[in-house]
């Protein structure tokens, strides 16, 4: 199998588990949604495409596209999207993948882009871990 076209990027390895989880698990990305759905994640969203448009564009928005080609099309593609922009846009955004639901909450409160946009990805990635 040929390696992904961003599988030099840092976060290659979290991009892959963002795209696997939506392509299993469509349904909870949707219903996760609602938490993202805000004023500050359009603003986040928009700012980290704009930065990581050229790298991320054609290789990982197909991959994204369709491993969300579901039912639920629309919002878990566009949520995996922004999860996936953030971890091109931000080289050392991985971690919060990983952070409880609280600390998000913080780094969401003071501002950070990369925290809106994974938020979601991090509250299905962290389901799917139980």
């Amino acid at each position: 199998m040929t390696a992904p076209a961003w599988a030099h990027l840092p976060n290659a390895v979290h991009i892959d588990r963002v795209i696997a989880s939506v392509k299993e698990n469509p349904e909870k990305w949707s219903a996760a949604h609602t938490a993202a759905h805000t004023a500050a994640w359009n603003a986040a969203y928009t700012a980290a495409r704009s930065e990581a448009w050229d790298a991320a564009r054609s290789a990982a928005r197909s991959a994204a596209r369709t491993a969300a080609y579901t039912a639920a099309y629309t919002v878990a593609y566009t949520v995996a999207w922004g999860a996936i922009v953030a971890l091109v846009a931000w080289d050392d955004c991985a971690y919060m993948l990983d952070m409880p639901e609280d600390a998000l909450k913080v780094l969401r409160a003071v501002g950070s882009q990369p925290a809106v946009l994974l938020s979601v990805a991090a509250k299905v990635l962290r389901a799917e871990n139980i």
